[in-house]
């Protein structure tokens, strides 16, 4: 879908450019990946965001777009018929490597285009998904070429290093500690940063043996790469086999020898406080305000992956949900001081001893953050206290029956989001479909109704064969 621009004389205010650059975020991860072939699957699989994270600018007016891979025609139509942005261009760099802001600038007719629309605007905003290295790259060279670029969800250049440094496990551990006293409510499990696989070995089977129980974690991993979680029995009950097996597993991946390793305890957790994980989402304005946008409990599996999130009133008590606002707010205030801009997340695991630790922090937009603008445009900005959201980033499907988007929304008729009753699913990618996953957002005016309705939409894809759910 694109709209021609009309070149007046008088300049128009604002334009927006947004970069979808999942990959960028964990650029130094990927690139540690010595398995060409996965390595090339996960970019892939990042690409397969695009058109999600073109569901987080529902709030903006006029929108130019650039997608690491097309985007389908039939998404931009069901996209219109949900959202109606008033003007909306989609563009897609010639060359996909998965860092999408250094395809922008090695495309010349893309960039040509930038600077040819910048050029009927008084401001260029530019936003992305994350606010990497190769995003200040673009930034810069916009700069250079006399654009007049706005840049409100992103830290200055002398302030960039705070997004890898809060985004990192050891950099919210710092924090943590250096946070005693005077944030009571700052709580991080017990554990260690440590260098090498060897001494991660030995630290993580004294751990295991001690507690029957211990976590790994590299610095900054993705979707579920670069945690190891170990519970009673998993692993052997005498020092040396221990720590050989933990050695072993260690070696596997070239990343533990790469980055920090962080060893801590395993939480028992308690699932009846957002089912165990909750979350809380704030924005930095340019200003330096922290202002709090939502409450979720994050869908997570067995093994530490992250799957979605759950939005609504019913996810958390009111006098917990006060103790890890305030504590949003300690963080965002610190991260603030530092220069921080933009999205940041804090996830926590809650515990069976009434704590709530925080596990890590997302200094970028997160996997729920196109979820809770989707809310905000559909129902207003006080739409938790009504509806229930349920999002899912990448629900498996059966890898040997593929099923397009134009299908999906045939087959899923009965269950579809009706804006007149405020209920059904919204499928927020058709691109996750090509790497055989499905994007969706359940919506309900409870929770029961809203697990109510994925259940409805999970049983047509089981009769269908799309999924193998027992």
């Amino acid at each position: 879908m694109k709209v021609t621009l009309n070149h007046a004389n008088e300049l128009k205010p604002e334009l927006t450019v947004f970069v979808s650059n999942t990959s960028e975020d964990v650029w130094t991860f990927i690139d540690s990946m010595p398995n060409p072939i996965l390595k090339d699957i996960e970019i892939k699989e990042n690409a397969g965001f695009g058109d999600l994270h073109l569901c987080g600018c529902v709030d903006e007016t006029e929108l130019l777009f650039i997608s690491p891979t097309t985007i389908e025609k039939h998404f931009l139509q069901y996209f219109d018929s949900l959202f109606k942005i008033k003007q909306l261009e989609v563009y897609t760099p010639c060359v996909h490597t998965g860092r999408t802001c250094i395809d922008t600038l090695n495309d010349p007719e893309l960039i040509s285009i930038l600077l040819e629309k910048a050029k009927a605007y008084k401001k260029l905003t530019l936003l992305s998904y994350s606010s990497s290295n190769e995003f200040y790259k673009l930034k810069n060279f916009l700069l250079k070429q006399g654009v007049n670029v706005y840049t409100p969800e992103s830290p200055s250049d002398e302030c960039a290093w705070t997004v890898n440094f809060f985004g990192s496990k050891s950099g919210i551990r710092q924090l943590g500690q250096s946070s005693k006293g005077k944030e009571p409510d700052f709580e991080i499990s017990e554990g260690l940063i440590c260098v090498g696989v060897e001494d991660a070995a030995k630290i993580a089977a004294d751990k295991y043996l001690s507690e029957d129980g211990v976590v790994l974690k590299t610095n900054k991993g993705h979707s579920g790469n670069g945690v190891l979680i170990f519970r009673e029995g998993d692993l052997p009950n005498t020092y040396e086999e221990c720590e050989a097996a933990l050695l072993d597993k260690l070696s596997k991946e070239k990343y533990w020898s790469v980055f920090p390793i962080i060893v801590e305890d395993l939480v028992n957790v308690n699932h009846s406080v957002a089912g165990g994980y909750p979350s809380i989402e704030f924005k930095i304005q340019k200003s330096g305000e922290v202002n709090y946008l939502y409450c979720c409990g994050l869908r997570v599996t067995s093994s530490g992956v992250f799957q979605g999130t759950e939005i609504g009133a019913e996810i958390i008590n009111e006098r917990y949900l006060a103790r890890i606002i305030d504590l949003g707010f300690y963080i965002g205030e610190r991260y603030a001081y530092e220069g921080y801009r933009g999205y940041f997340d804090v996830d926590m695991i809650a515990a069976k001893n009434y704590k709530i630790y925080v596990t890590e922090s997302n200094t970028r937009r997160t996997g729920g953050t196109h979820a809770y603008k989707i809310g905000v445009k559909l129902f207003g900005k006080d739409f938790i206290d009504d509806k229930f959201l349920i999002n899912e980033n990448m629900f498996p499907l059966n890898k040997s029956k593929f099923i397009d988007f134009q299908k999906l929304l045939n087959i899923m008729g009965p269950v579809l989001f009706n804006k007149k009753s405020g209920k059904g699913v919204i499928f927020p990618s058709a691109n996750l479909l090509k790497v055989h996953t499905l994007a969706y957002i359940a919506i309900g005016d409870s929770e029961k109704e809203s697990k109510e309705i994925e259940a409805r939409m999970k049983d047509i894809l089981r009769n269908q064969e799309y999924i193998n759910i027992n």
